[in-house]
C-alpha cells in the first residue's frame, strides 16, 4: 500500500507580492523566491514549515506565455482573487498506486519542473481543485530531492491542517485509500460556510492560523 503525508500548502494570489504581504501580515515572516513553472505559466515563493514540508505562494507569471492548457490550482478562474489558502498537496511514495487506489479522481499524473527540480504530480485536466481543495493533489519527488531540504529555516512549523467540506466522509475514505498518515482532519463546515481549509502554524511570534476568507491570531 502507498503511504502519504502532507507535502505543502498552496496559497494562490493575484501576484507574488500580494501573496508575500499576506504571509507577512499573518505570520510575520517573508517567503523566499522559488522559481517558474514553464508548463503552467506560473511562479512561486516558498516558506519552510518542516524538514519535508513547506508553504507555496503561487501566482500567474506575467512574463510567461499563456499555456495551451488550464493552469493548476484554479488560477485561470480565481487567480485575481485576494490571497487565500486554496489547496494542499500530499507526498506519496508511489503516485501511480495512490491514484489507482483513491476513491476520488485526483487527476492525471504529469511530469513538472522548476529549475533543476523535477517531480510527478496529479492535476485535474480542467485545472479544478479536487473537492474544492479540501482533498489533496498528490506529488512524488525523486528520492532525497525534497525542496524543503534546501530552504532556510523560517522559524515556522505546521502544527495542523483542517478541511471543511459537506462530503467529509468521502474525503476521509480517499485519505485512507492512499495510506495518508499526518496532521490533517476533515469535518463538515459550520452552517452557512463553504468548503475551505485552515492551517495552524507555529511562528517566531507564536501560533497563527491561516485559511478560509481571512486569518486570525490564536
Amino acid at each position: 500500500m502507498s503511504r502519504s503525508r502532507i507535502d505543502h500548502l498552496v496559497v494562490t494570489a493575484p501576484t507574488l507580492e500580494a501573496g508575500a504581504d499576506y504571509l507577512r501580515n499573518l505570520l510575520g515572516v517573508e517567503p523566499v523566491p522559488g522559481g517558474t513553472h514553464p508548463r503552467m505559466g506560473t511562479h512561486n515563493r516558498l516558506l519552510k514549515l518542516g524538514e519535508s514540508c513547506y508553504l507555496e505562494v503561487i501566482a500567474v507569471d506575467p512574463a510567461a506565455a499563456r499555456p495551451n492548457r488550464s493552469r493548476w490550482f484554479e488560477l485561470d478562474a480565481f487567480g485575481l482573487n485576494p490571497p487565500c489558502l486554496r489547496a494542499w498537496v500530499a507526498n506519496t511514495d508511489s503516485i501511480e498506486a495512490a491514484c489507482a487506489a483513491s476513491s476520488l479522481s485526483l487527476g492525471l499524473i504529469e511530469p513538472m519542473c522548476r529549475g533543476e527540480l523535477e517531480w510527478l504530480i496529479s492535476i485535474p485536466a480542467n485545472g479544478d481543485l479536487v473537492m474544492q481543495g479540501v482533498a489533496p493533489q498528490l506529488i512524488q519527488w525523486p528520492a532525497d530531492r525534497h525542496p524543503a531540504a534546501k530552504l532556510a529555516d523560517s522559524g515556522c512549523k505546521l502544527v495542523g491542517l483542517e478541511g471543511f467540506h459537506p462530503q467529509a466522509k468521502q474525503i476521509e475514505q480517499c485519505l485512507a485509500n492512499i495510506g495518508f498518515d499526518d496532521c490533517f482532519s476533515v469535518s463538515l463546515p459550520p452552517p452557512g460556510m463553504s468548503p475551505h481549509l485552515a492551517a495552524t502554524i507555529q511562528t517566531p511570534a507564536g501560533l497563527r492560523r491561516i485559511g478560509g476568507a481571512s486569518g486570525f491570531r490564536l
